[in-house]
């Protein structure tokens, strides 16, 4: 019995594993973190006749699926990755199109196979995102697994948050402090210290403190941490989120910050 129970144990203290089968090798990890512009809400409506909010289904060309693009799903499972990229991770809102899939599509055919690692979570405050935080930890379960067994390499962050910080002084006095410190505690614990991080200064916010937010993100200074601003880019009729052609725009966007960081050769 007490044999039993320690293997039990280690058993819960051993990481995420994905079954050899299902890994692919050699792909290049690309990790979706944030909130809900991350997890994507363009194309989300309020459908006034049913009083629901719905997704339309529409997929532009650059959000296309592709056989070298997986993501990993919630079950720590390798699948081809298509939109709402975040359907089984956000669970608790309507998804749409985000910037991940048109991130991928712009940079697949640089590294052949591309694995997105969707931990989004629309309405979070950065305070949730600490370390020790369930969405830090859960974060960097996910990441380590995506890369168990050598079956992949981290390769960049994509990181879109702050519009909940924007609501109370406090969460936006302490916003830069608590985005270094998140930045330099998720590179220590995937041991990547110059990891790049490709940021998104804020469209929009919830608040009155929108400007002290994004000032925060248009100025942290860190290596290989590169930031892009959404401001001006057109809005859902909510006044928040962005709209699906927006998405396409962002992820383009954060592609060129990134190969400014880690230029790859088109023939690689």
């Amino acid at each position: 019995m007490n044999k039993l129970f320690f293997y039990f144990i280690v058993f819960l203290l051993s990481p995420p594993r994905i079954l050899s089968q299902t890994i692919p090798r050699n792909i290049s990890i690309f990790i979706l973190a944030g909130q809900s512009n991350m997890a994507g809400r363009g194309g989300v409506y309020n459908d006034t006749t049913k009083n629901i909010i719905v997704w339309d289904g529409v997929i532009p060309p650059e959000c296309r699926s592709n056989p070298s693009i997986l993501r990993l799903t919630a079950k720590l499972e390798w699948e081809e990755a298509k939109e709402p990229l975040h359907a089984d991770i956000d669970v608790n809102k309507t998804n749409g199109v985000g910037p991940g899939m048109s991130f991928a599509n712009r940079v697949v055919n640089r590294f052949g196979k591309v694995g997105l690692v969707p931990c989004s979570v629309g309405g979070t405050k950065l305070s949730q995102w600490q370390k020790g935080e369930f969405l830090y930890e859960e974060t960097v379960k996910r990441a380590k697994a995506a890369v168990a067994s050598g079956g992949g390499s981290y390769q960049a962050v994509l990181w879109y948050q702050g519009e909940s910080d924007t609501v109370d002084v406090v969460d936006a006095s302490d916003y830069k402090k608590r985005l270094v410190k998140f930045f330099n505690d998720l590179r220590s614990d995937l041991q990547h210290p110059n990891l790049p991080i490709i940021q998104v200064a804020l469209a929009t916010g919830e608040g009155p403190y929108l400007d002290v937010v994004r000032k925060a993100q248009l100025e942290t200074d860190l290596e290989n941490v590169n930031c892009v601003d959404a401001m001006g880019l057109p809005l859902e009729p909510d006044g928040l989120h962005l709209t699906t052609s927006s998405q396409v725009r962002l992820g383009q966007m954060m592609v060129d910050a990134f190969l400014a960081i880690r230029p790859i050769p088109s023939s690689a």
